[in-house]
């Protein structure tokens, strides 16, 4: 009943690459690998997803064949490394690749979704306290401003103002932010505004360069993967910039698949897109120079791994004080100019 809001997460099909991984190493047939795999998967929907899986594969199907079917929880990615193990006959490398791929990604992932948390949820905070502030406090305030007789503040006056008009128009107020967000949520599924918000993206104060690092990160992964694994690199390079999730750095890696198909190499279109630093245009020069690619990028990876470890621990120490100052500024802002016009009240008092 409930089986279409349950959710297959990164987690799910790596621990199921992982557990068929050893069973393929200890020699079981894929049918049989698949038929263990479904009944430990508690989730009824993946239970569902691995058995047509594994009806295909009984029904003379490649494995790869059968995968391909389910492409929103085996990627192309995913489903190249297969075809790559199953036709060279080093299928449990490919699955322990791929788990290793699954497990970096869902670690990156989770190292930026813990840097953007805490950011995010001190502006709802302060958005929160901010809004409760001038529609049930500051109200109270301007009724006995009323009784003084005198003119306000210019601050006041505004803060007053404002207050006002959330009051009167919290509803419009409402229906223009969903209006808003689905209008950039459509302007985002477009190509011209995918790519301009990604490259925003990149100039994000603080959090541009974990972003940055992160996309560069999973891109020499990602392609380090499926070269590792066999995959020509005309039909790697294309599966990593449809899986980058960036459309800027997905433009930069197919021009540097449309290098390669015209005997270039990839190294330089890399260098012209802006977004890879001079390290890692050198590094896959040299990794094509001496035919050594994957190691090189497994190389990159490494190192913005531990950069996006360096950005996250120098975020958390800046974010802090910064949210504080801006809640306290907020706060503040708020509170002086309530009070003002009764120290002004208070001066006339002699």
């Amino acid at each position: 009943m409930f089986e279409m809001f349950e959710k297959i997460t990164t987690k799910d099909v790596a621990l199921f690459t992982r557990q068929f991984a050893a069973m393929i190493k200890a020699g079981l047939p894929i049918v049989r690998c698949l038929e263990i795999l479904r009944e430990q998967i508690k989730k009824n929907k993946f239970r569902s997803l691995i058995h047509e899986v594994m009806h295909d594969v009984e029904t003379g199907s490649t494995l790869c064949e059968a995968m391909s079917k389910h492409k929103q929880i085996f990627n192309p990615l995913y489903v190249s490394m297969i075809k790559a193990g199953e036709t060279g006959g080093f299928l449990d490398v490919s699955l322990d690749r791929i788990t290793n791929w699954l497990d970096k990604s869902e670690e990156l992932k989770r190292k930026i979704k813990g840097a953007l948390a805490y950011p995010v949820v001190i502006f709802i905070v302060a958005i929160g306290i901010t809004t409760f502030m001038l529609v049930s406090i500051i109200p109270t305030f301007a009724d006995m401003f009323k009784n003084l007789g005198a003119e306000l503040p210019a601050m006041t006056q505004a803060v007053i103002g404002f207050s006002a008009f959330i009051r009167h128009r919290f509803i419009l107020i409402i229906i223009a932010m969903v209006a808003l967000f689905f209008g950039f949520h459509y302007y985002r599924k477009s190509d011209k505004g995918r790519a301009l918000t990604d490259r925003l993206l990149f100039k994000i104060p603080l959090f541009g360069s974990l972003i940055s690092k992160s996309a560069i990160s999973r891109f020499a992964r990602t392609l380090s993967s499926l070269t590792t694994s066999g995959v020509p690199i005309l039909q790697g390079l294309e599966i990593t910039a449809t899986t980058s999730g960036n459309k800027v750095v997905e433009d930069a890696v197919l021009s540097a698949r449309k290098s390669i198909s015209a005997g270039k190499t990839i190294a330089e279109p890399l260098k012209e897109s802006g977004i890879f630093p001079p390290m890692v245009t050198q590094l896959v020069a040299v990794g094509e120079e001496s035919g050594n690619l994957p190691e090189m990028l497994d190389k990159v990876a490494d190192f913005y791994d531990a950069e996006v470890d360096s950005t996250v621990g120098a975020l958390a120490s800046i974010i802090e004080p910064i949210t504080i100052v801006f809640m306290g500024g907020i706060v503040g802002a708020l509170l002086i100019a309530m009070y003002m016009p009764m120290f002004e009240v208070a001066g006339t008092i002699k």
